[in-house]
């Protein structure tokens, strides 16, 4: 079956789903996206994705393009029309189509485009109950982090890297040699005294929602959590590294620039994360 997009008020054929030349998304990077995983036909954690939208569009001054109502369904429709069980949901929303010119246009109605795809999710347990590799590279981000634009430049170079590296993740430091990100999730470690640790959001990085999800799954739990910024090598000395986000749920990495985490394998913090994470979601997707 051939994919459907919707494009601004249209449901099209994946092959002609097509946005004008002068949209500000394309030339300016000037727009925002979500991710939302897709259990069973519904979308994990709606509300959550839906917040960070709207601050999103807010901060940048984007007009809200419809009701949250009118956007569940075209989010609904776009996955019935695709027939995804299982897998993502992606909505670009940009300032909209205008001549070209720096400053935002006056009276611009922004651009609308979804799509959503199926995904096995059997290749990711299966990955997930090996481990996967990282590396690490410095952050050239700007920053503004926090905002989910898809001026994702720095983040391709990064996850680049981490491919031809042979590796599954690409995680950030700054300056200090703290890690900030992975180029597409949240990173957290187990240090070496057992203390789960990963980096408050006050710092410009991305307020992930499969991070927040963790935070009150992980208060539940009874873990011990804190909240701040860890080095690259204390992350190699770490008992536990992984990464989370809406399309990798919770991912062990079992090593960092070849050295080995822990004991080589995923480690039972990450390992209980992700399963209650998965059953949690699937369980409260609407």
């Amino acid at each position: 079956m051939s994919r459907v997009a919707y494009v601004n008020g249209n449901y099209l054929p994946h092959s002609q789903a097509t946005v004008h030349i002068e949209d500000r998304g394309y030339q300016f990077a000037d727009a925002v996206y979500e991710v939302w995983s897709v259990f069973d036909g519904r979308l994990g954690d709606l509300d959550g994705h839906m917040t960070r939208l709207h601050r999103s569009l807010t901060e940048l001054k984007i007009p809200i393009p419809m009701t949250k109502q009118a956007l569940k369904r075209v989010l609904d429709e776009t996955i019935r029309r695709n027939r995804v069980t299982n897998g993502i949901l992606y909505l670009q929303v940009s300032r909209g189509t205008a001549p070209r010119d720096h400053a935002f246009p006056i009276d611009t109605p922004p651009s609308v485009v979804v799509t959503a795809k199926r995904i096995d999710l059997r290749k990711g347990e299966a990955l997930a109950a090996k481990g996967a590799a990282g590396v690490t590279r410095p952050d050239i981000r700007w920053g503004r982090c926090d905002i989910k634009t898809v001026g994702l430049l720095p983040n391709v170079l990064a996850k680049q890297a981490a491919r031809e590296a042979g590796a599954y993740e690409c995680l950030m430091y700054d300056e200090m040699g703290l890690v900030t990100e992975g180029s597409s999730t949240n990173a957290w470690i187990v240090d070496e005294n057992g203390k789960l640790r990963t980096r408050d959001t006050q710092a410009n990085i991305l307020r992930g929602v499969t991070r927040t999800q963790l935070l009150a799954m992980i208060a539940e739990e009874g873990v011990e959590l804190d909240e701040r910024p860890f080095s690259v090598e204390e992350a190699k000395r770490a008992r536990e590294v992984f990464v989370t986000a809406s399309s990798t749920f919770v991912m062990p990495l079992v090593s960092l620039d070849g050295t080995r985490i822990g004991d080589g394998k995923p480690g039972p913090i990450a390992t209980r994360l992700r399963e209650r994470y998965i059953d949690d979601t699937r369980r409260d997707a609407i």
